[in-house]
């Protein structure tokens, strides 16, 4: 190819391969496009490149996807910020198309070159685009249009200011249900970038208008978007103009709605004031917490905690506490696990006679729950009770129901438990842990789940380091080292597991007198499985135990295991030799 066809090649190639048949041959052309750009040089990217991508009629909704997130970090290539307008062309068009995700991609990477260019750009390029848009024939230009006011209204002069804020009234009115839901969503981020005075009289207005809309699709999303608008306001008007919308909205007929409201109610809680709190707000989430449906239940059951928070303890005995116990025996199970993953952080809310009194029998009701995920939400948050009621009260109203959830059919729930008991371990002492727990610890080490044979080895090592080797010498050691004998070999390799999770917390002296010569006899067992174990645990104990140990009982050990027939047996008895040998040649 002679030098004078040289530079038109990149190009060339570009074009053939957007026309090729073959998808992913066209998607890989779209994601090299940085590449060719750069073959290209800044000024023909500009040029040739842009306007060839702006006249691309490819169909493929995943090379238009590609081609919008290309172009929004396409700045550099096209010569810096002072030519980002070029790139505003073709990603004007991938705002009109059908697919949503094509769209959303394209307002996306026009929000970022936006945000990047020069105030006098933006007015000359960006700002006609944004009403191009918003005046488009077909819906999907005016749905785009929504999401880049925010971008196009800080730089623009008062009198287009105030053409802005009238088109973003009307699309706030558009015909098309999706318009209106564009807007409804991108309404937050537009008020924004609005001054105060207009703040309260166009934004408000654009607002009120989208929440009386006959789609409840439209009304759910200017509920999504309220908190974050009553935060730009001050107290009062956030009280005086969203406050009562959202009290009638947590009786709209559509449920969807109310599952929004129950979302977004305690984040409008900051922005209103604690008197509204009390005699608006409270009696709404009240309302919510009542819910016939199950998802709005599932959604105000889920604040509970952050609710109570912001009350007074005797608000919150007075009016949550008997919703929270109606949940607590709710015919929705779903409703149930969203409570229990939350209520325990009440007690610190109510203090402790009313948590002895009124939270500790729903807390023991969700603990005996027959659906695995409200027990699970509950163990999950114990020490958060314990802060407030005590170890004795703890010890006496909760350890029957952790003993039977030790010994659940689900798997996920023993699992659970078997990670809080170092912890319920440490609160309830040493003693008592012996008497009551022990014996549970070492049943699941021989469980016929993987994960909780390793969760129980793990859980081994935290206790001897919470309670000391002489402890674990007397309590661990003699019932785990019996493992050795089982004739289950998984059993066997939980063994080993432990072994080497223990030496390191025990120290040289026990690991040379008791686990060492477990390990080693281990060595001759049947099964190739246990032997390559054999040898990943001596290597682990070279760092645990004295050289001279390691050259009389572990080297030779592994020698003999490096001549196994089993190749799995011999490729892990080669690596602790050479992991001794480093050893050697570093000291």
């Amino acid at each position: 190819m002679s030098t004078v066809e040289a530079p038109l090649y990149p190009i060339a190639v570009l074009i053939d391969e957007l026309k090729n048949d073959d998808i992913q041959i066209r998607l890989n052309s779209i994601r090299r496009l940085s590449t060719i750009a750069r073959a290209l040089g800044e000024e023909r990217t500009r040029s040739e490149l842009i306007p060839f991508l702006s006249e691309n009629n490819d169909d493929d909704d995943e090379v238009l996807l590609a081609m919008a997130e290309e172009l929004g970090v396409f700045i550099p290539y096209v010569g810096g910020v002072e030519h980002a307008y070029v790139l505003l062309t073709p990603l004007e068009t991938l705002c009109t198309v059908e697919e949503t995700c094509v769209r959303d991609k394209a307002v996306e990477s026009l929000c970022k070159i936006g945000s990047q260019m020069r105030e006098n750009d933006l007015i000359e390029w960006f700002t006609p685009l944004v009403k191009r848009l918003a005046a488009g024939e077909w819906f999907t230009a005016r749905v785009s249009a929504c999401g880049l006011f925010h971008i196009a209204y800080p730089s623009a002069p008062e009198t287009l200011k105030t053409e802005l804020r009238s088109i973003y009234g009307q699309l706030c009115q558009d015909d098309m249900p999706m318009v209106r839901r564009s807007a409804a969503s991108n309404l937050w981020k537009f008020a924004g970038t609005v001054e105060s005075a207009h703040l309260k009289a166009d934004i408000m207005q654009m607002f009120e208008d989208l929440t009386q809309d006959d789609q409840d699709t439209v009304r759910l999303l200017a509920v999504e978007g309220c908190a974050a608008l009553g935060k730009l306001l001050e107290p009062q008007d956030c009280a005086a103009r969203i406050l009562p919308v959202i009290v009638t909205f947590s009786q709209d007929k559509s449920w969807r709605v109310r599952y929004m409201v129950a979302n977004q109610l305690y984040e409008l809680c900051e922005a209103v004031g604690p008197e509204p709190i009390r005699t608006d707000l409270l009696p709404a989430y009240v309302r919510l917490l009542r819910d016939n449906e199950a998802e709005v239940r599932i959604a105000a059951a889920g604040k509970v905690t952050k609710f109570c928070q912001i009350l007074s303890p005797e608000l919150a005995i007075q009016h949550i506490l008997p919703c929270v116990k109606e949940l607590s025996l709710d015919s929705s199970q779903h409703v149930r696990a969203a409570l229990a993953s939350v209520v325990m952080g009440m007690a610190p809310v109510l203090g402790k006679d009313a948590t002895i009194e009124q939270l500790l029998p729903i807390f023991l009701s969700l603990l005996k729950d027959e659906f695995p995920d409200v027990r699970l939400n509950i163990i999950s948050k114990l020490d958060q009770v314990n802060q407030v009621i005590g170890i004795d009260l703890l010890s006496q109203s909760l350890l029957p129901a952790i003993v039977e959830l030790a010994e659940d059919r689900h798997w996920r729930v023993r699992l659970a438990i078997i990670e809080y008991i170092p912890l319920l371990a440490n609160q309830l002492g040493v003693g008592f842990f012996d008497d009551k727990l022990g014996g549970l610890c070492m049943q699941w080490l021989q469980d016929k789940v993987y994960s909780i044979r390793d969760a129980a080895a793990n859980n081994l090592k935290r206790l001897a380091e919470e309670f000391g080797p002489d402890w674990a010498m007397q309590h661990i050691i003699p019932q785990v080292l019996e493992i050795a004998n089982d004739s289950h070999y998984l059993h066997r390799m939980t063994l080993l597991r432990a072994i080497s999770l223990l030496g390191p917390v025990l120290g040289s002296e026990i690991t040379c007198s008791k686990l060492l010569p477990v390990v080693v006899n281990a060595s001759k067992d049947r099964v190739p499985n246990i032997k390559f174990n054999v040898a990943k645990v001596l290597q682990s104990l070279i760092s645990v135990v004295d050289q001279s140990v390691v050259e009389k009982t572990i080297r030779p050990c592994l020698v003999e295991l490096s001549e196994d027939p089993d190749v799995d047996v011999r490729y892990f008895a080669v690596q602790g030799l050479q992991s001794i040998d480093q050893v050697t040649m570093s000291s």
